[in-house]
């Protein structure tokens, strides 16, 4: 029995030297299954098959953890490059636009999305480009790198400088939106257009109208054949000088705008002037005035604000008067001119004037550019100097269609940038400033 014994033991001993290097194997096996790539079969090895197995095995294993660090490095620089050219991509003001080589959208920034598409762009991807604009699709298909294109986005006319790109996966398309620069350039030409008619125009006026008014007081007794005649060619030739004087004094105006001097003023009281002006002059027409602020005073230059705001409302009369008379579609029996002032937030005023007239022109992006007038009788700068004077006083001007045709045509001041223009905070002002700031 003491043999026997002994003989059992040393083949636990020998069978449990020979399987354990095998268990290591199985153990270090799950622990690698289990994502440990660092797990290694440990202790001195035989020079047997299972000692050469363990070599093998840790030397796979060494080769594992090697190739899944390199590519979980590689996967985290793409990451962050993919994370920095989208941060890249949404702060750019250009629109960019990636397609494949079928042309189906793969990516668009912000930017573009704000362009082209109406509802943040998330159904864009993926789509043919010819959806998403196809006046992109078109210059893509005609191979050109570099062209400007105008489209219609959103119920304005844009004019977009675009370039593509292209790569073996497909093209990139970069755009900018050169609507506002090209109407600068155009409001600067103009400008100086305007100058430069005034400068030559103005010269000759008041010597023809001198003359004219001579020859009525001179000559009108002496003249005994077909006096009315003589009467009313003279008074055409005052007339038409009146006329023209009046268009060289808004060349002029729009031309070489007075720099603004802001003071304190009252709003309301302006505002309220600016109407009573034309209720006066159209008895026939509805105005109304509402404020849903109490008594406020903001920081602007009461003159300049109040030619902006009576432009307005002379430009609302006129497309009442033009859809009376019938220019419109829907003749007009009686029109309706509402003037609101309004607070947001303690932050910003908001004056909307509104009418029941005409409408706005379907290229109403325009109407703002000098010379751009849809009435036959217009000189195009009435906007054009209502736009100089909110922009120098920080503002935005904005025109909507108003519910049962007419237009509303809505400013906005930020009352902050306001105060900081104030050249009279502080100090009391002059009573001679304020009385010309007020004439």
């Amino acid at each position: 029995l003491m043999l026997v014994g002994i003989a059992v033991w040393i083949a636990l001993k020998v069978a449990d030297w020979l399987v354990r290097p095998v268990n290591e194997l199985v153990d270090a096996a799950r622990r690698i299954t289990a994502g440990d790539l660092s797990t290694r079969v440990s202790g001195p090895h035989a020079r047997d098959e299972i000692g050469t197995l363990a070599s093998a095995f840790n030397r796979m294993t060494q080769r594992l953890e090697a190739q899944t660090g390199a590519l979980v490095s590689a996967n985290s620089q793409i990451e962050n490059r993919r994370a920095f050219i989208e941060a890249i991509l949404s702060g750019v003001t250009a629109g960019v636009v990636a397609v494949d080589q079928n042309q189906h959208v793969r990516l668009l920034n912000s930017s573009a999305q704000a362009i082209l598409t109406d509802d943040g762009g998330a159904d864009a991807v993926d789509q043919p480009l010819h959806m998403l604009s196809p006046e992109l699709a078109d210059m893509l298909q005609a191979g050109t790198t570099a062209d400007v294109v105008q489209l219609r986005v959103h119920g304005e006319l844009r004019t977009l400088a675009v370039k593509i790109a292209r790569d073996a996966s497909g093209h990139v398309l970069t755009f900018d939106d050169i609507t506002q620069q090209l109407s600068d350039q155009r409001h600067a030409a103009w400008s100086d257009v305007a100058r430069r008619i005034a400068h030559e125009i103005k010269n000759p006026l008041t010597p023809i109208q001198l003359a004219a008014e001579r020859l009525q007081r001179r000559y009108a007794d002496e003249i005994t054949s077909d006096r009315s005649t003589f009467t009313r060619l003279t008074g055409t030739i005052v007339r038409q000088v009146g006329d023209l004087r009046r268009i060289v004094d808004e060349f002029s105006s729009f031309a070489r705008m007075p720099k603004p001097v802001f003071r304190s003023e009252s709003i309301i009281d302006i505002a309220r002037h600016s109407l009573f002006l034309h209720e006066v002059a159209h008895p026939e027409t509805q105005f109304s005035f509402e404020a849903d602020l109490p008594e406020m005073e903001i920081v602007c230059d009461r003159r300049q604000l109040a030619q902006a705001l009576t432009n307005i409302v002379k430009n609302a009369v006129e497309a009442i008067d033009a859809r009376i008379v019938g220019d419109s579609d829907e003749p007009l029996a009686s029109g309706n001119v509402q003037m609101n002032l309004s607070c947001v937030e303690a932050k910003r005023l908001v004056i909307s004037v509104s009418d029941n007239g005409v409408g706005l022109p379907a290229d109403r992006q325009r109407i703002i550019e000098p010379y751009m007038t849809t009435r036959a009788k217009g000189t195009g700068l009435g906007l054009a100097i209502v736009h100089k004077i909110v922009e120098e006083h920080g503002g935005t001007m904005t025109f909507h269609d108003a519910v049962g045709g007419g237009t509303i045509v809505r400013i906005a001041f930020d009352l902050a940038v306001l105060a900081e223009l104030d050249e009279g905070a502080g100090t009391e002002p002059a009573m001679g400033s304020v009385t010309a700031n007020g004439a």
